[in-house]
């Protein structure tokens, strides 16, 4: 099987997020990862909100820190499958987001930032 323990890779990317250590994230991410997310498709003209490799991946997280310096995670729960994790948090602003990583060889190869919809 090729995910790490579910509990401490949760713990080392909040830590490495909250820490604002973009490398420290990117160490997890393999050279070719695919990245989808909706604040990708706002951030990163013409992404469509897929960000493919691991410099994109850098560019478009080094500018979310910029735009958002005061941003912390809260992990809430994590789940594991054969080889994905979900790790549930909340932002800074409150907001729930789930991030869904599918690892290969250890290394996250596919996520997705996922958001809850609000019921209005």
């Amino acid at each position: 099987m090729t995910l790490p323990d579910p509990l401490s890779f949760s713990a080392a990317w909040v830590a490495a997020w909250n820490a604002h250590d973009v490398e420290a994230v990117l160490a997890h991410f393999h050279e070719d990862v695919v990245f989808t997310s909706p604040t990708a498709a706002r951030l990163v003209p013409g992404s469509d909100g897929v960000v493919r490799g691991k410099a994109e991946l850098r560019r478009y997280w080094t500018e979310g820190l910029r735009l958002l310096p005061g941003l912390h995670f809260t992990v809430e729960r994590v789940f594991a499958g054969i080889d994905v994790l979900v790790i549930g948090y909340r932002n800074q602003s409150g907001g729930l987001v789930d991030e869904v990583l599918r690892f290969a060889d250890g290394l996250v190869v596919e996520g997705h930032g996922t958001y809850l919809v609000a019921d209005d």
